[in-house]
Order: C-alpha cells, then structure tokens, then sequence
C-alpha cells in the first residue's frame, strides 16, 4: 500500500484543533448507551490491569489500573493533576476522592464531558475538580503537580507527537510527575487503514524509539516503563464477548454493517496485542532528574489499596 499507485487510496491525515475535534466525536460520540452495553460499569476505554492472572472481572481489573497509575505517581494530598483525554472520568474522580488531589481533566468528547460533569455533581466534588471541553493544547500557562494522559497520544499522529510530549512538559512543575499510558509499536510506529476509515479516524501508533526520542526532546527523563501488551489483549477478549452478548442490542442501534465492523476491530486489536505486532506501556516521566521526587524503589507502586 505504500507504493506510489496505491498510496492515494490510503486515508489522509490531519491533527489540527478542528481535525482532531472531528476525529475525537465521531468515535466517542457514538453515544454512551453504546458503550454501556459493553464496557464495565466505570465506563473504562482502555487497557485494564489483571493482578490475578485472567481471574479478575473487568471492572475490578480497570479499578486496579486506576489505582495501579496513581500510585506511581507517589500522590501527596492537596496537590493537583492534569488528565489529558480524560474519557468518561474514572481515573480523575478517583484522584479526587480517594488521594485528595485537585484534578482537571480535557476531552474534546461532548458525551463524555457531560457524563463527567454530572458524576462531578453528583459525588459532591465540585471543589475539587473541574472537566473541560477543549483541547489539551489551549491549557495556556497552568501547570499541576502531576499529568496523567491514558490512551491519547494514539490521536496525535506523528507530526504531533513531539508537541505533545513538550505539552506535557510545560504544563508540570518543576520536579513534576506523569504517567503516559499508551498504545506503542516496538517495531516501529504504523498506521491501520481499515481502522482509520472505518473505527478511529486519525489513529497513529508510534514506534518505541520514537516516543523515547520525543520524550527526551521535551527535555523529561523516564523514571520507570511497564509493557502491558497481554493485559490489553485479555481487556479486548472480554469487550469482544461483552459486546457479541449485546450484538442484537448493538445491531438494533447502529446496523448490521456496524456490528460486524466493531467486531472486527476489537478481535484484529486482541489478536494484534496476542502477537507482539502491539504493545501498550506505560511511561513515567518527570520534569528534572529522573525519579528526583519518587522513592528509591519500585517497592512503592505495588502497594495493595
């Protein structure tokens, strides 16, 4: 597909404000009555954390990725972090509640920004954390102690990828922390056709070597990776069965033609994870010398909670 004759018909590209906006909607915004159908109760879109081999449920795996992300980044009370893609909420509203953190948290999702904000009202946290409709990009000169940011920079396509990671890096104080959770190719970053034109528009996965060399031209250091590869493959075996359990629910809603394209994507996604062609891993990252404002070791992170 990459010769010259059939690179017309591959998708085209483009990450701007407005792009990103479009492509953000248009998958997110199917509805959260889709998503509910098969997703777990937390309403998590990404890679869960099984601490007990296959045994775990899905949304005792995706609480455990939760708190599995928070604490490395050794949270302290009072202090505040940035959720970059926020999704539907989980990750930042359990900041907020259990580590006493003031969070924000961006999505250029309406449906999911209207989600969170009622769960905002409804828990009682409204000073403690606010939601915003708008991209990461227009956050101007705030900064916060730590940045989370699950699943995103999947959206920001190579020519982006390097601006993103310096927004990382402006928006944390001095000694900051982030954990950067994401899809990553060790062979090197690619692109999916059929994905982008008919699941995730925009959709780019970079390369290992690439993300490393983008972090430290941002001017961060990395304190600690983790591969996750065959936890997102066990997550997407279970949403595939989640969802082929409501299939005539999803059919009813969306069409034949969409049932068996999301199908599709999620069982190609399982068996890329199962094949090493994808992996997801999670970078820890600090503004300064690496691990300056961490414990001395690792010991920290598997904390039961």
């Amino acid at each position: 597909m990459r010769a010259s004759k059939f690179r017309k018909f591959l998708p085209k590209q483009k990450h701007t404000e407005k792009q990103s906006q479009e492509d953000i909607q248009s998958h997110y915004d199917i509805g959260n009555d889709f998503y509910k159908l098969w997703l777990d109760p937390t309403m998590t879109y990404s890679c869960a954390y099984f601490t007990n081999g296959n045994t775990d449920d899905l949304e005792a795996a995706q609480i455990a990725k939760v708190h599995h992300i928070l604490q490395k980044l050794d949270p302290k009370p009072g202090k505040t972090l940035l959720d970059i893609g926020c999704g539907w909420g989980t990750l930042m509203l359990t900041a907020a509640k259990e580590y006493g953190l003031k969070v924000t948290g961006v999505t250029l999702s309406q449906e999911q920004f209207d989600l969170v904000n009622k769960k905002i009202k409804d828990m009682g946290l409204e000073d403690q954390a606010e939601v915003l409709l708008e991209d990461y990009r227009e956050l101007g000169n705030r900064d916060f102690d730590y940045v989370t940011s699950v699943g995103m920079f999947e959206h920001v396509g190579s020519e982006n990828l390097g601006e993103y990671f310096k927004d990382v890096a402006k928006y944390l104080k001095p000694h900051g922390i982030a954990l950067i959770h994401g899809i990553t190719r060790q062979q090197g970053g690619a692109t999916n056709a059929w994905i982008n034109k008919y699941i995730f528009p925009g959709g780019y996965i970079p390369g290992l070597v690439e993300i490393v060399s983008r972090i430290e031209e941002a001017n961060l250091q990395i304190a600690d990776m983790e591969m996750l590869r065959r936890h997102y493959q066990r997550t997407l075996e279970i949403w595939d069965k989640n969802f082929n359990d409501h299939r005539s629910e999803v059919e009813g809603m969306l069409g034949e033609r969409f049932a068996r394209m999301w199908d599709m994507y999620l069982q190609a996604c399982a068996a890329s994870f199962e094949s090493g062609n994808i992996d997801v891993i999670q970078y820890l990252l600090t503004k300064g010398p690496s691990g300056k404002s961490l414990p001395m070791t690792r010991q920290y992170m598997l904390n039961d909670r």
